[in-house]
């Protein structure tokens, strides 16, 4: 079986909202030190890299990550291609054979992962009523957020929700077909979290 790791890498440099922690790794305790062991250290923001968004992260009254059902985030997916454009659509999502409950939208060819991005594409409140009456139930994306970056209301964030599709953002995309996958990516089980990285991978059907 051949999966494909889909999560960014993390790393000092790696690019973060920029009012959140940035990404951090050290080694305070080493195996020169203690004779048997290294141990790290790691300090992020809870939406830095591959994440995944808990209800709560947007709304007080959402599920927190370890209330969540691991199962949402294993399953049959498809990834698309949607290219040059600011808002996805409707009409532009039903071009497409869309199987599974996990829908994986490519936006762009390379990524640059140190720099965070000025826009982003986001789906329209018809898109996300599509993809509930298309059976999905988990959406990613590979930007930072499925929301204009500006936004404080989070209307696509709060629209998912009610239509119990999951978020997850910043799947890394670039280089994997189009096509139908096998799909895993379990966030970190956080007691009271908003959000949590997670590690992202996508088997081939048929593999």
């Amino acid at each position: 079986m051949t999966w494909i790791d889909i999560s960014q890498t993390l790393t000092d440099d790696t690019a973060h909202w920029p009012e959140d922690a940035p990404f951090s790794f050290e080694l305070p305790v080493t195996k020169a030190e203690t004779g048997s062991v290294n141990i790290g250290k790691i300090t992020t923001s809870t939406h830095t890299g591959t994440h995944i968004d808990a209800p709560f992260h947007f709304d007080e009254a959402g599920g927190t990550v370890e209330t969540l059902d691991i199962n949402r985030y294993i399953g049959d997916a498809t990834i698309i291609s949607v290219y040059d454009t600011e808002v996805i659509t409707k009409p532009m999502l039903s071009s497409f054979e869309i199987k599974g409950t996990i829908l994986l939208i490519k936006t762009q060819d390379a990524y640059d992962t140190e720099t965070f991005p000025e826009t982003v594409p986001v789906l329209d409140g018809d898109a996300v009523e599509y993809l509930a009456s298309a059976g999905i139930k988990l959406f990613g994306i590979d930007v930072p957020s499925v929301d204009a970056l500006d936004s404080k209301d989070l209307t696509i964030h709060h629209k998912l929700h009610q239509n119990d599709i999951m978020i997850i953002e910043n799947v890394v995309l670039a280089g994997t077909p189009d096509g139908f996958y096998d799909f895993i990516a379990l966030p970190l089980k956080i007691k009271g979290g908003d959000g949590s990285p997670v590690r992202a991978a996508v088997k081939a059907k048929g593999e």
